[in-house]
């Protein structure tokens, strides 16, 4: 009789140990916030602004970079047949269209980074948001984001163990 107790609180103890492993492993989850963000409907038109914006300044700069070589071609075929102060004027002609083409291209970078922050980091917050919301209500323990390899959630009720760490450490 005593075996059969024994034996009983042993099943029932095995039973509750596989119980809270299998309930701790259900409470971590994963996403794939890139996923999740190319899935919002406004990312399409953010991407697409970008892109558009994008064609802009490369058409712009196709302009301005054929008129560069335009006139850096006349330059090298009549360059030996120019005065002294004409061939100057050209060269430093040419140095100031560099330093333009260099110049609007940067703007243009600038200008294209600035937009897609202000196109997508709402979109992100949106996404981030969401997680958020997803692992209070469902009681996730955490979240980790399989496109940016870091946790994307941790319940406000988490254990901060640093100091702990620190302790071991003996350091503060």
């Amino acid at each position: 009789m005593k075996k059969i107790i024994l034996i009983s609180i042993i099943a029932l103890s095995l039973l509750f140990v596989e119980n809270t492993v299998a309930q701790t492993v259900q409470q971590i989850a994963f996403v794939n916030s890139n996923e999740l963000l190319e899935a919002i409907p406004d990312k399409v038109t953010a991407t697409n602004t970008i892109n558009d914006l994008n064609k802009k300044y490369k058409d712009e700069l196709q302009v301005m970079q054929n008129d560069y070589n335009k006139k850096y071609s006349d330059f090298i075929s009549y360059q030996n047949s120019m005065a002294d102060n004409v061939r100057l004027r050209r060269m430093q002609e040419l140095y100031e269209l560099e330093r333009q083409i260099n110049n609007f291209m940067k703007v243009a970078q600038d200008d294209i980074l600035n937009q897609e922050q202000i196109l997508i980091a709402p979109l992100r917050k949106k996404v981030k948001d969401a997680i958020y919301q997803v692992g209070i209500e469902q009681g996730f323990v955490c979240i980790y984001d399989l496109a940016n390899p870091a946790i994307a959630f941790v319940t406000p009720d988490a254990t901060n163990a640093t100091d702990l760490v620190k302790q071991k450490l003996g350091v503060r």
